[in-house]
């Protein structure tokens, strides 16, 4: 398997930043259909065989299906903020 087909770091980006309320309906099952697409070649694919900014893209995507930390807990814990107190403050 390789990168063909996968969603590039811009394509992500002009999804993620162009809000559902712009989208057409084509637009948004689109999105969806390609995500899910993505996350499943995200984890079959190896390592070896992703390019450089594919491996990128799938450090810093987050499938809420996994135990993956969001791309805001990776954020804190490279800053040291990142500890569990153990209180729940929203």
């Amino acid at each position: 398997m390789s990168d063909a087909g996968r969603q590039s770091v811009t394509d992500k980006a002009q999804s993620a930043l162009k809000p559902d309320s712009q989208k057409s309906m084509t637009e948004q099952a689109g999105d969806k259909a390609k995500g899910a697409y993505d996350d499943i070649a995200s984890t079959l694919q190896p390592q070896d065989q992703k390019s450089g900014s594919q491996k990128v893209s799938d450090t810093f995507s987050s499938n809420s299906n996994d135990n993956q930390d969001s791309l805001m807990d990776k954020a804190k814990n490279a800053m040291g903020f990142g500890g569990n107190s153990g209180s729940d403050v929203n």
